[in-house]
């Protein structure tokens, strides 16, 4: 009897036989089916509300930004790119670009330097922090149009409480118009906008400072650290992802900023503290050029979009790459 030697294959009693094969069962089929077509169900409804309230406003937003229409009926009076043509000759709404990057430039600068600082100071160990916390964050909680009345009657002019401050402290020069100059809107508009917002911010990093461990922070004290070392070389970079989501939060409220500056001053005087929401409104609901409007948020959306894109790709990424690697090592 002859046997055929195949190299690389023992054979003898002790030779390894093959793992058997399990056989799939038709009951695991069905039932990987079954957790497809739920997972599908849960999806679907969530998904066809997106469709509903977002892609399709978006897209018929496009659709009639091409058209000279007055926002009855349907668009039908095709005129191509004019609407953008006259969008980027409007002085108004050139004028919006620029206060809108004025606006970008002081919250970064200011409101959220503002707010990090006190976020720090409140994470110390004080007396009654827990009362301050809420104090500060207490203005985000209310609404845009509470804060837009409350500081039109604060900053009303002779009467307000603004220049009745200002006057007995013989300062009553320093008072005025507070809403009515347009040398002064934008910088009254952007103190407001500090006081709405920057508690929300402080709560932001706020959080990030507590999840830092304080075993970093006791060993740079060890090692002869000042505070602003520690600050600098400890705090501050662990801080950063934080940094970065507060960032995007409030460049993007930035360019889309319409309620709280509708009800202070509904864009004026002459256009003065107007935005591109509230010129969209305005051409939109005011003047019936819904096509025009149209073409104003499909800029707004395009802003937003490229804005939104490019930080997540230039400077989200290493957050997002540590989540991923975060979650891949988890479910090894």
């Amino acid at each position: 009897m002859t046997s055929t030697f195949l190299p690389g294959r023992r054979t003898g009693p002790d030779a390894a036989e093959p793992p058997p094969t399990a056989p799939t069962s038709p009951g695991r089929g069905r039932r990987r089916v079954l957790n497809w077509l739920t997972a599908v169900g849960f999806q679907v409804p969530a998904l066809a509300l997106f469709g509903v309230l977002v892609l399709l406003p978006i897209l018929f937003a496009v659709y009639a930004s091409f058209f000279r229409w007055g926002g009855f009926g349907m668009p039908s009076d095709y005129t191509g790119a004019d609407n953008f043509t006259r969008l980027f000759e409007d002085p108004v709404f050139l004028g919006d670009l620029w206060r809108c990057l004025v606006l970008v430039v002081l919250s970064l600068a200011l409101q959220l330097p503002f707010a990090l600082a006190m976020a720090v100071l409140l994470n110390q160990k004080l007396r009654g922090r827990a009362v301050y916390r809420m104090l500060f964050f207490g203005p985000y909680v209310l609404s845009e149009a509470i804060t837009g009345v409350l500081f039109s009657m604060i900053f009303a002019p002779d009467e307000g409480l603004a220049d009745q401050i200002l006057g007995s402290v013989g300062l009553e020069g320093l008072g005025g118009e507070w809403f009515a100059d347009p040398s002064m809107v934008m910088a009254t508009l952007f103190l407001v906008m500090t006081w709405k917002y920057f508690g929300f911010h402080m709560m932001l990093y706020l959080a990030g400072l507590q999840s830092i461990p304080a075993e970093l922070t006791e060993a740079a004290i060890v090692d002869g650290a000042s505070p602003w070392q520690r600050f600098r070389n400890v705090t501050l970079p662990l801080l950063a992802p934080t940094l970065r989501i507060s960032v995007f939060l409030s460049v993007i409220g930035s360019i889309q900023l319409f309620d709280l500056v509708w009800v202070v001053t509904q864009g004026g005087p002459d256009h003065h503290s107007e935005t591109m929401a509230v010129t969209m409104f305005q051409y939109g609901f005011k003047r019936y050029q819904v096509g025009y409007a149209s073409a104003i948020s499909v800029v707004m959306f395009g802003i937003s979009l490229v804005f939104a894109l490019s930080y997540q790709r230039f400077v989200l990424r290493r957050d997002l790459q540590g989540a991923t690697t975060t979650m891949r090592g988890g479910g090894e």
